[in-house]
């Protein structure tokens, strides 16, 4: 089946809060927040997590059902692009969900001008990072926000002034 992917805006917010809440629940240490952080979240909450200033919010649909999502918001450095809340059901991994959504986000990101993306993934998520590997995303040299533990997030970077360029000569805008 083919995977759709949909911009959804705050007046999506049920639709993004069964989710984001699935996916709070399926994997609770791939992310800063949790499932009680956001388990009883008032309507208004939701939607201000949909109406962030710049933002491109995603869910991916097989049919139907929505079966991943994922973010690109504005970086806090000039010219990047954060990825963020990035999840696929675990039964639909290993189908390139994963790949169309990092996708749409790196062309959302080239239109917005960004010079790279960059996300954060936790240090012992192999599985997550051999995805963002495959999808361009090397790991940086700063370390990305400390844990409780003491570990530090790992901040991994997609270069997207290479894909613009090779992109033009190509042919392609």
């Amino acid at each position: 089946m083919t995977i759709a992917l949909r911009r959804v805006t705050a007046d999506d917010w049920e639709r993004w809060r069964s989710v984001r809440l699935a996916a709070l629940a399926e994997a609770p240490a791939a992310f800063g927040s949790t499932l009680d952080d956001w388990a009883d979240a008032p309507e208004h909450r939701w939607r201000a997590r949909l109406s962030i200033p710049g933002a491109l919010d995603l869910l991916a649909y097989e049919g139907p059902a929505a079966v991943g999502m994922a973010s690109g918001v504005p970086g806090d450095e000039p010219g990047t692009v954060e990825l963020i809340s990035m999840w696929v059901d675990p039964a639909h991994r290993g189908r390139g969900v994963a790949t169309d959504l990092i996708g749409a986000v790196a062309q959302w990101a080239r239109e917005y001008g960004a010079q790279s993306l960059d996300l954060s993934v936790m240090p012992d998520n192999d599985a997550a990072r051999r995805t963002y590997e495959r999808n361009g995303f090397v790991a940086a040299d700063e370390p990305g926000d400390a844990l409780p533990d003491g570990r530090h997030e790992v901040v991994m970077r997609r270069a997207l002034t290479a894909e613009r360029g090779h992109q033009q000569e190509a042919g392609t805008p």
